[in-house]
Order: structure tokens, then sequence, then C-alpha cells
């Protein structure tokens, strides 16, 4: 096989298997049948000029019969007025009519054998075109249901892919949430461990979670003494409340 050649045969392939894809069963199945109902129209015409020529040559043959007619009548009158050569003569064109005579129903035996004829296949086509229309609406019928069904399918399919994104996009989402959870609450536990220290914390109150704990220390014991004095004052009474001011300890 040459090369011109494969390269036919490949353009039929790629252009028979484009009208495939493109072609619609119900459109064709219509096309078929209207070609179809053409013919049959084409097969009564056809019979319809059958039956035209006859109706022609039974109408030339009554005026066939008629002439005859009229030759015989005139041989008669020309007998009874002893003109013998003119009946002769009369009696002569009726005979020749009487040769076309049989032809025209030669014919139209023939034409009326061929109109039967004609007949009898027109009724069968009918019948087939009529059985081939109720056969091509079946088809289009199941064509547009398998159509349906695989439009459905595959808007299905293209739903189903649609929602496995979604998913793994709030998949992805609550997994950054829950990072984001798992950061702050880890913030929180280093700040309340004092290794890092507060935002905007300035001052003795500021530094890290073991010097909060010696200053809270500190300020407790603080508290402790002062009470204690108190405690004293109130058992010593009025008059020792000067002296007790002097021997509470200095900033207190």
């Amino acid at each position: 096989m040459g090369l011109i050649s494969r390269f036919t045969t490949y353009i039929k392939t790629v252009f028979s298997s484009a009208l495939d894809k493109a072609e619609d069963p119900g459109m064709t199945l219509d096309y078929s049948y209207q070609k179809q109902l053409e013919q049959l129209q084409n097969l009564r015409r056809s019979i319809a000029d059958v039956v035209t020529n006859e109706k022609r040559l039974e109408l030339q043959q009554a005026q066939v019969q008629t002439q005859m007619a009229k030759y015989e009548d005139q041989a008669r009158q020309a007998l009874g007025a002893n003109r013998e050569d003119l009946a002769r003569m009369a009696l002569e064109r009726r005979q020749n009519l009487q040769a076309q005579l049989a032809g025209f129903q030669q014919q139209i035996e023939q034409l009326k054998a061929q109109q039967e004829k004609f007949v009898q296949v027109e009724q069968r086509l009918s019948a087939k075109v009529e059985a081939f229309r109720t056969q091509k609406e079946m088809v289009k019928a199941q064509y547009g249901a398998a159509q349906a069904q695989v439009k459905i399918s595959e808007a299905a399919t293209g739903l189903s892919e649609e929602m496995t994104d979604v998913n793994m996009a709030v998949q992805r989402a609550q997994d950054k949430v829950l990072t984001m959870q798992a950061r702050a609450n880890a913030m929180d536990q280093l700040i309340e461990q004092g290794t890092l220290q507060e935002v905007g914390q300035i001052g003795p109150g500021g530094g890290d979670y073991i010097d909060r704990q010696l200053n809270q220390i500190s300020s407790q014991s603080q508290v402790d003494s002062q009470l204690a004095a108190m405690k004293q004052q109130l058992q010593l009474g009025p008059g020792n409340q000067a002296q007790d001011q002097k021997q509470l300890p200095s900033g207190q």
C-alpha cells in the first residue's frame, strides 16, 4: 500500500468516525422514512398513469365501436339504394376498424394486468413503510431515553466529582482550624508557664514565670506581716499603737 493510499484510508477513517459521532439516529431514520414515502408515491403515480392510459384506450375503443356501427348502418343503406359497391366499401372500412378494436382490447388487458400487479406491489410496500414508521418511532423513543439516561449519568458523575472537591476543601479548612486552635492553646500554655512573656507587660510585674512566682511569694509575705502587726495592735490597745507604729517595718 502506497503513501497516498494509506493517507486516503486514514482520512476516510477519521471522517467516518466524525460522522458516527455527529450522526443523529432519529434524523437518519426520518430521512429513510421520507425516501420510502417518496418511492411509494412514485409507484402510486405509475399506477395512476397506467389507469389513465387504460381509460384512454377504452375511450378510443368506444369511438372505434361507434364508427364500426356507423359503417354497418351505411352498408345497409347502400344496399337499400342498390349501391352494392358503396356497401362493400363501408364493410371493408368496418373490417379495418375491427382489427384496431382487437389491438385496443389487447392493450387494455395488458394495462389491466399491469395495474393489478402494481396495486399488489403498492399494498405490500405500504405495509412495509407503515411497519418501518412504527419501528423508527420506537427506536427514536429508545434513543431519546438512552440519551437522557447518559446525560443524567454524566450530571451525576460531574456532581460527584464536584462534591469530592468540596469535601477536600472542607477537610483542608478543618485541618487549618485545628492547627490554629492547637497553636493558640500552645501559646496560652507557654505564656502561663512563663516561657513567653506577655505582650505589653512592663515593670515589676514583668519577667518570666519564676520571677512572677517569687514576686507573688514576697508580696504574700508582706501581707502576712502587716496582718500580724494589726492583730498585735488590736490586742495591745490604743495606748500602745504609737509604739507599735514605730516597730512596724519601713514601707508598710
